[in-house]
């Protein structure tokens, strides 16, 4: 097994080193964030060049669902290996996988490669967090954890303008090259940089639960991101092999010695309250993420530049959140940290559900913003709290682990605020589909009469405030899972095995 050594960052030269590890995990979180909302930006273009729209949602759900199933076992790894091997291997597929879908000629050979990018990336995030986690003291974490913040509210930003521009003035490929110089910086200096002791005492790899655990999440995620696309025959079957799966996967690891996934870390109230936390804040992140532009757009008839800013200020403010979730939870308590950020995510939802129409986008972005806010406190709250109540050795499953649950929370988020919506945008405008079409397009709205305007509006937007009261309940949830934090716990006041 790996072992590391935390003094060795403790000299005033070592200190140094540390500046260009947290560059080179900084640079990860954005390639991990860009990638999602640049490629969404070129997908219309890739479309028109390679064909196969039908098959245009594979584009996505492939590499996220290669992702999520892969992020715990390369947590486990890097616990086994050391970080610094499991990251440089997951990049180095990532980058390969994204300069061969520069190649595709087609649809299904972009699909395929966008499946092995996603198994590159499912290394990249969890472990520049866990690399952070290693690297700096207990009280530091939470302030270098809102850096990573930064970054994504950044790429939130960065990625739909740089793939504009990419697609507008240069080619479609380039997408999915931006990334390989950024990726072979972040490995140099993770390689040169990050300083690892490797043990001599070998350990066998979980294999068996490994394959269990991509056959039982990936079979799940298909469900849950493709459920509409789907007979009830297909779903039935996927659900099942799930179940088998995860229930063998169960089995296997309570037998194991070193097991790819270890439940025992689930005997610890801070991991369970921080995994579930993890997992409602995935939930609600869809009901900006996926809502919020489908509000400003087609209820209140904005632009989709409108819509880009509304939701762009949801993720700046995230990073805010972060920031003072890091002070506040080093100078009083977790518990105090994720309490209010449970209150600013109830005023968020609150707000969400007084928008009108007639209040126009900044008053949609005002309300969106407040719940980003509440999620930058809640979320750095609940990953920093796990991370630090475990050691070195089990860090890195703990930390993947955290944002496998998100991860799962945002599929969950994604059906069932979908099915909300649905629902309602079926018991008023039933079959109205092409009209709703052309709804959305400023250019092409002005093809419908005033009274149908109107009537798919409201339809809209009597839907999405449905979805909106189902999020009022969840952050109240949320809320009182910040009170069963115990008291009194802190990054300063919260010794982890190990360490």
């Amino acid at each position: 097994m790996a072992e590391f050594d935390s003094a060795t960052y403790h000299t005033a030269a070592a200190r140094r080193k540390r500046r260009f590890i947290l560059s080179a995990c900084m640079m990860a979180q954005f390639m991990a964030a860009v990638e999602s909302t640049i490629v969404g930006t070129a997908m219309p273009t890739i479309v028109a060049d390679l064909g196969g729209f039908h098959l245009f949602s594979w584009v996505f759900a492939s590499y996220l669902l290669a992702q999520a199933v892969s992020t715990p076992i390369y947590g486990r790894l890097a616990d086994i290996y050391g970080r610094k091997r499991v990251f440089i291997a997951g990049a180095t597929l990532f980058m390969v996988a994204s300069a061969a879908c520069g190649f595709a000629s087609s649809m299904v050979p972009l699909i395929v490669m966008r499946t092995i990018q996603g198994l590159g990336a499912g290394a990249i995030q969890p472990i520049a967090w866990t690399v952070l986690g290693d690297v700096y003291e207990p009280r530091e974490r939470a302030t270098v954890q809102s850096y990573l913040s930064a970054v994504f509210g950044a790429s939130a930003l960065a990625g739909p303008l740089l793939g504009g521009f990419i697609v507008e003035h240069l080619h479609w490929e380039l997408v999915f090259w931006v990334n390989i110089p950024i990726t072979i910086a972040a490995m140099v200096m993770l390689a040169v940089f990050l300083t690892e002791r490797l043990g001599t005492d070998r350990q066998e790899v979980d294999y068996l639960g490994a394959g269990l655990l991509m056959v039982g999440a990936g079979a799940m995620m298909v469900v849950l991101v493709q459920a509409r696309s789907l007979d009830s025959t297909t779903i039935f079957v996927l659900l099942a092999l799930a179940l088998v799966s995860l229930a063998g996967l169960a089995f296997q690891e309570k037998r194991t010695p070193e097991p790819i996934v270890p439940f025992k870390l689930w005997r610890k109230p801070i991991i369970v309250v921080g995994n579930i936390g993890s997992f409602v804040i995935g939930v609600l992140m869809m009901c900006n993420g996926a809502f919020l532009p489908t509000y400003v757009q087609g209820a209140m008839g904005a632009s989709p530049a409108e819509a880009g800013l509304a939701l762009g200020a949801s993720s700046v403010m995230w990073t805010v959140g972060t920031v003072g979730a890091a002070r506040l939870m080093v100078r009083s308590s977790y518990r105090a940290a994720a309490v209010v950020g449970g209150l600013i995510m109830v005023a968020g939802a609150l707000a969400l559900l007084t928008v009108n129409p007639s209040y126009g986008a900044f008053w949609a972005a005002s309300a969106a913003a407040i719940l980003g806010l509440g999620m930058g406190y809640s979320n750095t709250t609940y990953v920093v709290s796990v991370q630090t109540s475990v050691g070195w050795s089990e860090r890195g499953a703990a930390t993947s682990a955290n944002l496998f649950l998100r991860t799962i929370g945002q599929s969950i988020g994604t059906a069932l605020f979908g099915a909300v919506f649905n629902f309602g945008m079926a018991q008023q405008v039933a079959g109205a589909d092409d009209e709703i079409n052309l709804l959305m397009q400023p250019a092409t709205r002005l093809e419908l009469g005033a009274d149908e305007v109107a009537r798919l509006s409201t339809a809209i937007g009597d839907s999405i405030h449905s979805v909106y009261l189902m999020a009022g309940v969840l952050t109240i949830v949320l809320l009182g899972l910040a009170f069963c934090i115990q008291a009194g716990l802190s990054p300063v006041r919260q010794p982890a095995a190990g360490e």
